[in-house]
């Protein structure tokens, strides 16, 4: 198929690549031209895969008409803070053209004043004459080791599951496995949050704590992801697969994550805009956690690691103050936050 991959970072180079090894016909836009003209010259990308050798077959391009004039899939691979107005400039290209096609999103996160997930950011974007259906893909899936062509299995989910399968034919191969999803609010929701977490983990890291720590946030983080995304009308059981705690494992222990990494040069001093510039790409966990913080009080849900991250990033409490709010919390049981929501979901599957 013809394929425009739109963003030239690590993710969607890696999964230009993909797409490559599958016989795809590949174009990969940025507005770098430095990027672009290395891409098709040296067939490398070092500002964000260094090291890593590009086919020759990849095409980069910095005109976004050309690209949307090859394609037939569009894979979106920018921040989440770019997504809207991308996919406005897009939509007005593909009205210009008289031409349709299917988007796929790879972004991990909330916008952050309507706290929409990246598929309804889009949605609100683009038309039914214009864009066939809306897919996201997720899991995890570091771009350095897909670039590598490490084993990686992700999942793709759409509100039309023939579009999903779709995507799934697309991109897999023998070192990149796809699972088709029917729940794209746990895939988007789980890929969002789990950066919340991780940018913890990362501020645990940093401040010497132990792995003891790093486990209970971990698994309590979890539970915080599966009760909003469960509130807003995801599936649980979502968020015990690839998008849920696959991802979040493979996001809050490794230095191949942005938010993981930020977390731990917050922890050694720096500022939140100092950690980004060093790192040179954005971290998605930063605004997400803003974004979680206040779609936790529109829902009515606790989300006190997302609370407490949300203070020490926002209101300035001390690492002291931060985590003796979260170990002298009022006492509960283990799994008392999640029994209505397990036993509704329950109903709903004995009545189908």
């Amino acid at each position: 198929m013809k394929i425009t991959v739109v963003g030239t970072g690590s993710f969607g180079t890696s999964l230009a690549m993909v797409l490559v090894d599958n016989d795809h016909d590949v174009r990969i836009y940025g507005r770098n031209e430095d990027v672009v003209k290395e891409i098709n010259e040296k067939h490398t990308n070092n500002r964000y895969l260094k090291d890593v050798p590009l086919p020759d077959s990849i095409r980069a391009i910095s005109n976004l008409e050309e690209g949307v004039s090859h394609a037939e899939i569009l894979v979106l691979a920018v921040p989440v803070k770019a997504v809207r107005s991308v996919t406005k400039d897009i939509n007005a290209l593909l009205k210009r053209l008289h031409k349709k096609v299917l988007i796929v999103h790879v972004a991990k996160g909330l916008e952050l004043d309507t706290h929409l997930r990246v598929s309804e950011v889009i949605a609100e974007e683009t038309t039914e004459d214009t864009v066939q259906d809306i897919c996201v893909l997720s899991g995890p899936s570091h771009a350095e080791e897909v670039a590598k062509r490490s084993p990686t299995t992700v999942s793709t989910a759409s509100l039309k599951p023939e579009s999903a399968k779709i995507i799934q034919d697309v991109f897999m191969n023998k070192y990149f496995r796809v699972y088709h999803n029917d729940d794209m609010i746990g895939v988007e929701i789980g890929g969002a949050l789990k950066n919340i977490i991780a940018l913890a983990i990362g501020l645990l890291h940093g401040l010497d704590f132990g792995d003891n720590a790093k486990a209970a946030i971990i698994t309590r983080g979890l539970q915080e992801i599966a009760r909003l995304g469960t509130r807003m009308g995801a599936n649980p059981l979502t968020f015990l697969g690839l998008t849920g705690m696959g991802d979040l494992i493979v996001t809050a222990t490794s230095m191949h994550s942005r938010n993981y990494r930020c977390g731990i040069m917050l922890a050694e001093g720096r500022t939140i805009e100092e950690a980004q510039q060093e790192m040179g790409m954005v971290v998605e966990g930063v605004n997400t956690t803003r974004a979680a913080y206040e779609l936790a009080a529109q829902y009515d849900v606790e989300m006190p690691i997302t609370k407490v991250l949300y203070q020490y990033l926002f209101e300035d409490i001390s690492e002291e103050e931060a985590f003796y709010a979260l170990m002298m919390r009022e006492k509960t049981g283990e799994t008392d936050e999640l029994k209505d929501v397990l036993e509704k979901q329950y109903k709903d599957w004995t009545r189908e």
